[in-house]
């Protein structure tokens, strides 16, 4: 029964992981389509990487479609992040790629405002927005989210503020070729989204996992199988029972834990696991 029920749980978890996707999807075609296309608006990351390619080879007569571009641009990286940041998130944050390169075809382009300024506020939201809903759902909209997860999944801490400025570079290529009207309201497009995701995501942090067992060894090699952070152990004895238990000590990111917890319950229906906040402070030249 036990087992029965963390499956359900599994299930219900890739179903809102899989709304969270579709809809993440949805808001950033939509912002694309009805704020920044309107207005020649860039958009950072791999997907303005993508229309810059597009608006390049469109100067000499070629036609590369962004959908495909937003695609091929984030494989590589993809492959990367499917050994290093986790294989359930890198598929999700992929179908979320498609989907949107998939929406970008089928959605007309709409007007809601003349006024370029409105269409950079709402359109940095929501496109912000966007990117919130699939990270709070345990995946991304690729490119630089990944990019953007893996490092900070390293050093403990939000890097957005670096990722607008890549953005940054990447919109005064923009500027240099089209105009640096229009790239100085891209960056201020930018800026918007950034700020948005910095206000309303906040997992990339640390928590200290402590799990007491009877069965170390399944335990930790359970943890191994989905984790590539190390694992301390620690022999000991029920107080009560007087049986010999293990205390486990690991450090992950919050994004990690439910997947974990979730891996270690189905291992040993009995194991005692303490979620613990933490606070990482590292040494000049240490590595986490």
């Amino acid at each position: 029964m036990k087992i029965h029920f963390l499956g359900g749980c599994r299930i219900n978890k890739y179903i809102l992981t899989t709304a969270a996707v579709l809809f993440s999807a949805l808001i950033q075609a939509f912002s694309m389509k009805t704020f920044l296309e309107p207005v020649n608006l860039l958009p950072g990351g791999f997907t303005g990487l993508a229309i810059l390619l597009e608006q390049i080879t469109g100067l000499f007569g070629v036609h590369f479609s962004t959908s495909i571009g937003m695609i091929l641009l984030n494989i590589p990286v993809a492959i990367f992040c499917y050994r290093h940041v986790g294989k359930k998130f890198v598929l999700f944050s992929l179908l979320q790629v498609f989907l949107a390169s998939a929406l970008l075809k089928v959605l007309p382009e709409n007007y809601l405002f003349d006024d370029i300024l409105l269409n950079i506020c709402f359109g940095g939201f929501l496109y912000g927005i966007s990117m919130v809903v699939a990270l709070k759902g345990n995946a991304s909209t690729g490119g630089m989210d990944f990019v953007a997860l893996y490092i900070s999944n390293r050093i403990g801490k939000s890097i957005w503020q670096y990722v607008f400025l890549f953005n940054c570079v990447l919109l005064c290529i923009f500027g240099a070729v089209f105009g640096w009207e229009y790239a100085g309201y891209s960056i201020m497009f930018q800026f918007v989204s950034t700020q948005t995701i910095e206000r309303f995501y906040h997992r990339y942090k640390r928590v200290t996992l402590q799990i007491t067992t009877e069965h170390p060894k399944e335990l930790v090699a359970a943890y191994i199988g989905i984790c590539k952070h190390g694992i301390s152990v620690m022999e000991g004895y029920g107080g009560y029972s007087r049986k010999p238990m293990s205390l486990l000590h690991t450090v992950v990111s919050a994004y990690e834990v439910q997947d974990l917890v979730d891996c270690l319950r189905q291992t040993d229906q009995r194991v005692i696991i303490n979620v613990i906040p933490t606070e990482i402070f590292l040494l000049p030249g240490s590595i986490l």
